[in-house]
């Protein structure tokens, strides 16, 4: 198959983690406004629509970049030999202003200023350990399906999973060290304090690290093949190829997906 440019894929995912952020950061928003003063519903309210538009995202732009919009995702990837670290390195920083930017929005489409910081403190052991085992969960989800040949429900088994994290752990799952850094623009329902973002990410970093190890001794033979096909494989390229791939098999006898690693590496 025909690899994806890698400045497609950079732009494909600075866009998706706009509309990430624009989804967390807006549906918090509406929520507040829709249910005022009732914290359980509102957060009900925002984790579903996180988690539905965390779903239609990744089909959105995974089949360019294969719908990461989270750098943990991106450097566990490549730690496991899924991503060139170069590219993950270049995914970081659209990652990032994608969750700035889509944050930025959702004040904009909710008639508030472009930027508000927020000042909701968030930074307690609790919180901290939440979002180590958030990350950790996220990334056992995704690389587990990608072992088992199942890439294809990650959209919908990855929306789920982070919709049921905001009810589970005690900091409504961040697990993700860009979405962090965006939510700090927003000084309303899914705001966090830049005071605490540093422990979120730390938290969030010390998961993504535990998460290569668990993959790596849960699933041993997971090849760079199938590490590529996260969070669902890319699809640019001729159908030949495609039925080239599926001849051959990998690992489980599941179609090859699209690996973006560089063979001379």
């Amino acid at each position: 198959m025909t690899e994806v440019a890698l400045a497609r894929r950079v732009a494909a995912e600075f866009a998706g983690s706009a509309f990430l952020a624009a989804a967390v950061v807006g549906s918090g928003i509406a929520a507040q406004r829709l249910s005022p003063g009732d914290t359980g519903l509102d957060l009900l309210e925002n984790a579903a629509a996180t988690a539905a538009g965390l779903f239609t995202i990744i089909l959105m732009f995974g089949s360019l970049s294969g719908g990461h919009f989270n750098p943990v995702v991106s450097f566990a990837d490549a730690a496991l030999g899924g991503l060139r670290w170069r590219d993950a390195a270049a995914y970081l920083p659209a990652q990032v202003a994608g969750c700035v930017a889509g944050a930025v929005i959702a004040n904009l489409m909710f008639a508030l200023p472009a930027v508000s910081i927020s000042a909701k403190d968030r930074a307690t052991p609790a919180h901290f350990l939440s979002e180590v085992i958030a990350t950790l969960g996220l990334l056992v989800v995704i690389f587990a399906l990608a072992r088992t040949g199942r890439s294809r429900s990650a959209p919908a088994a990855v929306g789920a999973y982070i919709g049921a994290a905001y009810f589970f752990t005690s900091s409504t799952s961040f697990a993700n060290p860009a979405i962090t850094v965006g939510r700090m623009f927003s000084g309303t329902f899914a705001g966090i304090a830049p005071s605490s973002a540093p422990a979120f990410i730390a938290a969030q970093t010390v998961g993504g690290g535990l998460a290569v190890a668990v993959i790596r001794a849960l699933y041993p033979r997971l090849t760079p093949a199938q590490a590529a096909g996260i969070v669902v494989p890319q699809t640019q390229g001729s159908q030949a190829a495609v039925g080239d791939g599926e001849a051959a098999g990998v690992g489980d006898g599941q179609p090859a997906a699209v690996s973006r690693q560089n063979p001379a590496r």
